[in-house]
């Protein structure tokens, strides 16, 4: 079978053993179809992540075709050049187990180059991870729990709207191994999600978003200088929208005092990941980090 060739955004050539089946990056359009995808998966996206996703790096999706039908997904998303992040890594169903999603996998590993790459691994996919050079770091619970529920009033809890985002963006730096501004101001601004900070001593010590989803709303993230401050963020926000909806917070697993958060509210582990890393693993505050901000993004 003869080869053919498609093109990353650095240009170099990435060979198709398919003559019918090309990769290309998405257009904003096509990341919807991604995300419909991952909706079918079970993974339960947020109702305004295509946007803000597509804001990290427009150029960070890639989607593969049998001739003019979608057939395979996958996100690369570069943060600067040292660090990107993998994920709606999805082939149609019907068309696995042909070679396609090796494929859209090597473009999408070739277009991240040497950078640091994180990704966020299925329970199906980790020994495919560990072959391409993935080590696993720790493991990602998501908790399920019930919306609604009493907030004292708490004059520490401020709108993140109401702050200056050199602020936000300076707290929210040290949880993630690179700058992601574009991305975090759609994220603390999606329509019908609520951002909220925690002001103490005059600088904020937290903050969290919580966002309606295909089901119920998720949490993330939820970061904080302490397991108090987490919990009072996520009594803030859990009492702000639409009660006894499903509710969701994905909790690093090392951190004991996250997990003991999810766990005294009543939340059942429904799912895992594996954060995995090929490169150095970035140095996280673990300790401070109570709720991931995205399985897809990082």
């Amino acid at each position: 079978m003869g080869l053919t060739n498609v093109f990353n955004r650095q240009g170099r050539g990435i060979p198709v053993a398919d003559p019918s089946y090309t990769i290309r990056n998405m257009t904003r359009a096509e990341l919807d179809v991604a995300v419909e995808w991952a909706a079918q998966e079970g993974w339960n996206p947020g109702l305004g992540d295509a946007e803000c996703f597509y804001r990290a790096d427009p150029g960070g999706y890639l989607m593969g075709f049998l001739g003019e039908e979608p057939v395979a997904s996958i996100s690369a998303v570069r943060y600067g050049d040292s660090f990107g992040f993998v994920g709606f890594y999805i082939v149609k169903e019907e068309q696995r187990g042909k070679g396609f999603g090796l494929q859209i996998w090597n473009a999408a590993m070739s277009s991240l180059g040497e950078r640091v790459v994180g990704l966020d691994g299925v329970v199906a996919q980790q020994e495919n991870y560990r072959k391409s050079g993935f080590v696993l770091a720790y493991r990602n619970v998501r908790y399920q729990g019930q919306s609604g529920g009493d907030a004292p009033a708490d004059p520490e809890i401020v709108h993140l709207a109401n702050l200056p985002f050199a602020d936000i963006l300076a707290y929210d730096g040290p949880f993630f191994p690179a700058g992601r501004t574009p991305f975090l101001e759609g994220w603390i601004r999606q329509p019908q999600s609520v951002a909220l900070g925690l002001r103490s001593g005059g600088r904020l010590a937290g903050y969290g978003v919580i966002r309606p989803c295909r089901s119920g709303y998720k949490i993330g993230p939820l970061f904080a200088d302490s397991p108090e401050a987490a919990e009072r963020l996520f009594r803030a926000l859990g009492a702000r929208v639409r009660p006894g909806e499903p509710l969701y917070l994905d909790v690093p697993e090392p951190n004991e005092a996250a997990v003991a958060l999810a766990e005294q509210r009543g939340m059942e582990r429904v799912f895992e990941t594996a954060r995995m890393y090929r490169g150095a693993p970035p140095k996280l505050p673990i300790e401070r980090l109570f709720g991931v901000t995205t399985f897809e993004l990082g």
